[in-house]
């Protein structure tokens, strides 16, 4: 029998039972401490399409709450539902005939998995090279760093460019015989600029560098956003140089969360990301993933939004999310002192200013109720623009009027 251990302080089991109700009431008062969503005040990392889409994904979720993704031989309905969210990424992201994908639980693992093959296959070209390296932006996720560290890959970064892109200059520049990986992002976090994917691409081919595009923010939203609006970016699979591409299904696909998916535009670089071994008592084991378990509920989510919100629903929401982000910027830029950080080509806005401290004003915009997300280099206050958005854009904007006067004085 294992030993229970009582340690001061620890949370321990509850010795019996407790009835819904009571446990219902108890997360409510969890919950009450956590930012209003609702009322359009976080900033980020919630994708709410409405109480219909919510439904949706709520009801499809609890039908396979219980059923786990990654054993297609119990759940073949699971393995057909990922096999479709992959063909309509592909089918949204330019992959040809022959591209491949892959089901993941999140941005991480899709970027984890993205750097796995980029490593196997330049290992298979190129295995004298002790310590291969990525090649990246300043601007990158941190995820490419806690990558390299994992697997005992250096990692360079370079300036981005005045208009917060990424310089394919310096990029081409800084490309070595140990460059495995070039990272773009579509866009960056930080700015929300897409990196100019086309150009980068062109110089990876020609240099023989793996390209990874991360759009996990933009990937579900640039292609319905380039339907009505003019010179978004280009950086899906179809251009010369983009071997891999991430997006997240749980950001502008607006499923439940714990879903993404990671794109090959070969299906040869797609079998790099295969791991077997069968030197235990079972035999052989074989994945494709890091996770082990990929909640079924989530899969059946995504499958069902998309097919609930189909291309007409997805161009709906983009244009009222963009719709929105420009009324978030041009009331940002009424506000005196205050600038928006270059060109924004998705719903990704930071701001900053050169007279006053702007952190001040994040400091008393939190006072006021708003959960403030902010940029430390250059020091700036930051937000994705979502459909919820539009529930607090004016409440925002007089808010933030009123914490720059103060800053002001």
């Amino acid at each position: 029998m294992m030993p229970s251990l009582a340690v001061q302080g620890r949370k321990t089991l509850p010795a019996r039972g407790q009835p819904w109700s009571e446990l219902q009431q108890a997360l409510s008062a969890l919950r009450s401490a956590d930012t209003d969503w609702r009322q359009g005040r976080a900033s980020l990392d919630v994708y709410y399409a409405g109480e219909d889409v919510l439904d949706v994904a709520r009801r499809a979720y609890a039908m396979f709450i219980s059923e786990n993704a990654r054993a297609p031989h119990l759940f073949p309905s699971l393995q057909r539902m990922q096999e479709d969210l992959v063909q309509i990424s592909l089918s949204l992201l330019g992959g040809g005939r022959e591209a491949a994908g892959t089901v993941t639980c999140g941005s991480a693992e899709s970027a984890m998995l993205a750097v796995c093959s980029a490593y196997r296959a330049f290992r298979a070209r190129r295995p004298h090279v002790r310590r291969p390296h990525l090649l990246l932006p300043a601007s990158a996720h941190p995820v490419y760093e806690q990558a390299a560290e994992i697997m005992g890959l250096d990692l360079i970064r370079v300036a981005i460019g005045g208009d917060y892109r990424a310089s394919v200059e310096t990029l081409g520049q800084c490309i070595e015989p140990e460059t495995m990986m070039i990272v773009a992002s579509a866009p960056s976090q930080p700015f929300g600029a897409i990196d100019p994917v086309e150009a980068i691409g062109r110089i990876a081919r020609d240099r023989d560098v793996w390209l990874h595009v991360d759009a996990c923010i933009g990937g579900f939203l640039a292609p319905h956003v380039a339907r009505f609006v003019a010179g978004v970016p280009r950086f899906d699979l179809a251009l010369p140089g983009v071997r891999s591409l991430s997006a997240d299904l749980h950001t502008f696909g607006y499923a439940a969360n714990g879903v993404s998916v990671l794109l090959h535009a070969d299906p040869d670089d797609h079998a790099h990301q295969t791991f077997e071994y069968n030197q235990w008592p079972k035999g052989t084991w074989r994945s494709q993933t890091l996770s082990g378990t990929l909640a079924g509920g989530a899969v059946a989510a995504a499958w069902a939004v998309m097919h609930y919100l189909g291309e007409t629903g997805y161009r709906a929401l983009a244009q009222r999310v963009m719709h929105l982000r420009d009324r978030y910027i041009e009331g940002i830029e009424r506000i005196g002192g205050l600038h928006v950080l270059g060109k924004p080509d998705l719903s990704v806005i930071a701001f900053g200013s050169d007279e006053f401290d702007i952190h001040a004003v994040g400091d008393a915009m939190q006072e006021r109720g708003w959960q403030i997300s902010r940029l430390a280099s250059p020091a700036a206050l930051h937000m994705t623009v979502t459909p919820v958005h539009d529930q607090g854009v004016e409440a925002y904007l007089e808010d933030l009027a009123r914490c720059v006067a103060v800053a002001r004085r």
